[in-house]
């Protein structure tokens, strides 16, 4: 007898805590969590009083106040851009004025190639015409509709471009390089031109005006042959363009004095 007793005193405990969760698991089961749910809703009743209620007009209203935020960021963005460039037309102080117009159109297999403009003939854009942006030259316009133009950027592998050293007037071929660097081929075997010196187009050119900024050198190789060459960096954003100015191309041709562009340059003895 005093076995027994001893026996149930070490275990009532445990029967009582078994008995219970078998009842609690059976109760859950017959009311599908019910008596669950109306425990958390008594015990978290008191909190979300606390809690400010926020009705669907309210969050409708919050997400059009971020969309607002978000389109005035943009404009503000565009604005800035505009800004700098027509302070870059500004100081230009060209002859007639240039036509602004946006890049719409660039696909990623011909990211350093070509760009589309949303202006064409109706805005006065034609063939050849120069494109400019904030650092200087971008390219030329291959084509035109009435509301489109297709630029050929300096940074294709097509593109060729009559340059010269601002510091020593030394004279050479800029060819893109699909990037936004180049390479430039000198005329002469040994030319006078160090890292860092400043590019422009040149007299020699026959598709750009004379004097448009392009890039400066980044490095040299003066044993190349059978030219020296040099790695240029473009001036101009070509990676990341927006907008951009379109003037009118060169036209004064001295064909007594200038070198073509797509002539390769020769040796000097």
């Amino acid at each position: 007898m005093f076995t027994a007793r001893r026996w149930w005193e070490n275990k009532a405990l445990h029967i009582g805590l078994l008995v219970v969760v078998l009842g609690s698991a059976w109760t859950i089961r017959q009311t599908q969590g019910a008596l669950i749910m109306e425990i958390y809703q008594t015990i978290s009743s008191p909190l979300k009083n606390l809690q400010p209620r926020i009705n669907p007009e309210d969050r409708f209203r919050d997400a059009k106040f971020l969309e607002l935020q978000t389109r005035i960021v943009e404009l503000e963005n565009q604005n800035q851009k505009l800004q700098g460039l027509l302070n870059y037309v500004e100081k230009e102080k060209p002859a007639t004025p240039p036509i602004i117009a946006r890049v719409v159109g660039r696909s990623a297999d011909q990211w350093w190639q070509q760009v589309t403009l949303n202006s064409g003939t109706k805005a006065g854009i034609k063939e050849g015409f120069i494109v400019k942006a904030e650092g200087g030259l971008v390219g030329i316009v291959e084509s035109v509709t009435s509301n489109t133009s297709r630029v050929l950027l300096v940074s294709d592998l097509k593109s060729q471009v009559g340059v010269t050293i601002s510091r020593t007037n030394a004279k050479g071929v800029l060819r893109g390089d699909s990037s936004n660097e180049g390479v430039l081929e000198f005329y002469e075997k040994v030319p006078n031109v160090k890292v860092g010196d400043l590019i422009s187009t040149s007299n020699y050119s026959q598709k750009y005006p004379t004097g448009i900024p392009v890039g400066r050198i980044k490095s040299l190789d003066l044993k190349k042959l059978p030219a020296s060459i040099a790695k240029v960096e473009l001036f101009p954003p070509i990676r990341y363009l927006d907008w951009v100015t379109v003037h009118p191309g060169s036209e004064k041709i001295d064909i007594q004095t200038t070198k073509p562009e797509n002539q390769e340059p020769q040796n000097s003895q």
